[in-house]
């Protein structure tokens, strides 16, 4: 038996921060992964050439970086602001919501793509018909194009929502209490980093057992009734 030191509880504390960080993540990246393919499909050029950038930029940027932009670089703007204010005191930036906006802002442009593909999927003879009896732009989106594109996006979101969720580890850095910061901490205390490590290791590798089996029963609910080919 592992001898945690009576830390074990303290890795799962870190556990459900990891889990309710990925899925603020996760959450933030659909609605701008939504509005991204949104754009890059519209007449509009400018909300094209607003998307493409969003996407080729961010997808270049590693998160790291752009979470310590995020976490240093939104504590000095607002620093900046109060002090026109006459407020002298340091503010600093919550870390859980630095994170997941930074997390969900990078994997945002990966939901794009995901959901450009799906829409993309759609048969065009559906949307036409759908046109050809009057259907609104809003009610197209609702009753034919949404139910068949989480269908179609499933498997990509799988992908992105299994990166995600290992990335949230990235959050430590800015001293959110997830589970490879609570890992970090228990092994400073007790001298003992493979321990830790090994079971944080251990604790990611259930959590994507986990979402692996959650997404095989999402996939098999969105395909009831689909014939195969």
């Amino acid at each position: 038996m592992i001898d945690l030191h009576g830390y074990g509880w303290q890795m799962l504390l870190g556990l459900s921060m990891t889990v309710r960080a990925a899925l603020a993540a996760i959450a933030l990246a659909v609605i701008l992964g939504l509005l991204g393919a949104a754009a890059k499909l519209s007449h509009w050029r400018s909300l094209r050439a607003l998307a493409e950038a969003y996407t080729v930029s961010i997808r270049g940027i590693p998160e790291l970086v752009l979470l310590l932009l995020v976490f240093f670089g939104t504590s000095t703007l607002f620093q900046t602001i109060a002090q026109q204010f006459g407020y002298d005191e340091y503010i600093e930036l919550p870390p859980f919501p630095a994170g997941v906006f930074a997390i969900g802002f990078v994997y945002g442009a990966f939901t794009t793509e995901v959901f450009r593909g799906a829409i993309l999927a759609v048969p065009k003879g559906q949307i036409e018909a759908a046109k050809a009896v009057g259907m609104s732009s809003f009610l197209l989106w609702r009753r034919i194009l949404m139910p068949q594109v989480f269908r179609f996006a499933i498997p990509g979101l799988g992908n992105v929502w299994l990166v995600l969720l290992k990335a949230t580890a990235l959050m430590s850095v800015v001293n959110l209490d997830e589970l490879t910061r609570k890992a970090a901490i228990s092994a400073g205390f007790t001298k003992q980093p493979f321990t830790f490590y090994a079971v944080a290791a251990f604790l990611y590798l259930c959590l994507t057992i986990v979402s692996n089996f959650g997404l095989e029963m999402l996939e098999r609910r969105a395909n009831r009734g689909v014939r195969r080919a």
